[in-house]
């Protein structure tokens, strides 16, 4: 008998739960479930069965990895406990299984799951496989996940993760504040008004939603909640591109060892001034190896201007200019656009009229930079403002229009105020509503050089705000009070509890 049995309940529609799901739940010597907030659970109490939940943990733990490995703990220790009692000849003869019941698919984005597999045998475990998300939102989608979806779990997506060519989908975006987080990462490979797909409860009837949204406001829509999955497309022409089998990853992660504080001091002192020497010294001969037909050489040269190539991105990324990734982009996408009778429709007999099609494209180009009136113009004006805030002042920056350090920048904070409490001395609600948005924009200056983003922090704060009052109104109803009825002075206790409440939490 295995003394463990993880069970997945699938997406949340009962008639999805299989057969032998359902039979440990009802035949298990003791049922945990990670999360009570799972549609099927109303079904299983109607069943008759009878379980206990995790779900305290998630206020308990100061993130969640600790709920995870309090959770594994806690079943760990139930194991224990019975092992213990069966070698004393205890009680209970039905001692096992244990059953952990987990939504969708056990192995699918269940980091406990992942926990108890590593502390124990293997011969001690029975893993009973459900429906996942994945196949659901699939389905909700018409999208054939064997054609390369990329699957990733929003509470560990890292932009070195990311792959536009492929299609991928985001689990387990919990939250507002997730989907903020999953959003930042995502803008870091595709345009900002890339367009994805937010999905909720696939595969519960009665309750699945769809919403295909920009980038840019994923973390507007108020219903996501823990049953959330995004899909991100391909990027377009990137899509058809093969997983690369040269990647430049080991390069950059060398040149950037180098340039870190602790790597070559020699490295770390050059600039795009300092360097421009050896980039044309580097393509002379590669250009002599060509002269020579010496292709060991040729060979040997073109490492070497490429790594000129990647020491002057490792640079523009170092000062938040931009990255190889965004050189190998840009120049992609410009092959593409100038090459219509491959990627596109165009069709061009001979090389004459390659070289002619070559050049009326590069013309238009150069007329449409022509025709852009003003350096700020690609910047998109629907943006979050304080995100479109960040991306014009480090766009004004390149140009050098910026505060030497963040002194001056802080120093602003203080004059902005000045003027609208002057605004509002003068009760001038015009100028009030401008000096707010000054100032707005002085502290997303300050946010700036202090690399913080300005979006995700205020999301952040408004949450925790949100986190609070809804403490403050569960407290309240505990002791027969509504918020609406209580003093300030009464609220403010309340709050200030709230606030002591978070500090315990984070020192646990």
């Amino acid at each position: 008998m295995k003394k463990l049995v993880i069970v997945g309940l699938g997406p949340g529609a009962f008639d999805l739960l299989s057969l032998k799901a359902l039979h440990w739940l009802k035949n298990g010597a003791k049922i945990f479930l990670r999360t009570e907030r799972h549609p099927l659970v109303s079904e299983l109490r109607h069943q008759g069965i009878a379980f206990e939940s995790f779900d305290f943990l998630y206020e308990e733990a100061g993130c969640f990895e600790e709920v995870y490995q309090r959770m594994a703990d806690a079943l760990l220790g139930e194991i224990t406990s019975r092992e213990k009692a069966e070698e004393e000849g205890k009680g209970e003869e039905r001692r096992w299984p244990v059953v952990f019941a987990v939504p969708g698919h056990p192995l699918v984005a269940e980091r406990t799951v992942q926990i108890l597999l590593s502390r124990l045998k293997r011969e001690e475990v029975e893993i009973v496989p459900g429906m996942s998300a994945v196949e659901a939102v699939c389905a909700l989608l018409g999208v054939d996940p064997s054609a390369g979806l990329v699957i990733r779990d929003a509470l560990a997506l890292k932009e070195e993760d990311l792959d536009p060519r492929l299609p991928m989908l985001i689990l387990q975006v919990y939250s507002q504040m997730t989907a903020s987080e999953v959003k930042l990462t995502l803008m870091e490979k595709y345009p900002d008004d890339w367009e994805v797909d937010v999905v909720k409860a696939a595969g519960v009837p009665g309750e699945e939603r769809r919403e295909r949204v920009p980038l840019y406001e994923l973390d507007r829509l108020p219903w996501i909640d823990h049953l959330t999955s995004v899909y991100v497309p391909a990027f377009s022409f990137l899509s058809s591109s093969p997983a690369s089998r040269y990647p430049l990853d080991p390069l950059v992660e060398a040149m950037e060892r180098l340039l870190a504080p602790d790597g070559c001091p020699w490295d770390r002192e050059q600039t795009h001034e300092s360097l421009r020497p050896y980039l044309i010294e580097e393509a002379y001969e590669v250009v002599e190896a060509i002269d020579e037909k010496d292709m060991d050489k040729l060979e040997e040269e073109l490492g070497d201007l490429l790594l000129q190539v990647v020491f002057h991105a490792a640079l523009a990324r170092k000062n938040a200019y931009f990255d190889i990734n965004d050189v190998i982009l840009k120049v992609t996408q410009k092959m593409v656009h100038r090459h219509p009778h491959v990627f596109g429709e165009a069709r061009l007999r001979s090389s004459q009229e390659v070289l002619a099609s070559w050049e009326r494209i590069k013309r238009r180009e150069g007329e449409e930079k022509k025709k852009r009136r003003f350096y700020m113009e690609g910047i998109p004006r629907s943006l979050p403002a304080l995100l479109r805030a960040a991306k014009v002042q480090a766009k004004a920056s390149r140009l050098g229009f910026d505060w030497p350090d963040v002194e001056g920048a802080w120093e602003k904070i203080g004059e902005e105020m000045e003027e609208l409490r002057q605004a509002r001395l003068q009760g001038d609600g015009k100028a009030i509503a401008e000096e707010i948005g000054d100032l707005l924009f002085a502290v997303v200056n300050v946010a700036r050089f202090l690399k913080v983003d300005a979006e995700a922090a205020l999301t952040g704060t408004v949450d925790k705000f949100v986190e609070r009052f809804r403490y403050m109104e569960k407290k309240g109803a505990e002791a027969g009070k509504d918020l609406g009825d209580m003093s300030l002075e009464e609220m403010d206790m309340l709050w200030d509890e709230a606030k002591n409440f978070e500090r315990r939490d984070c020192s646990e």
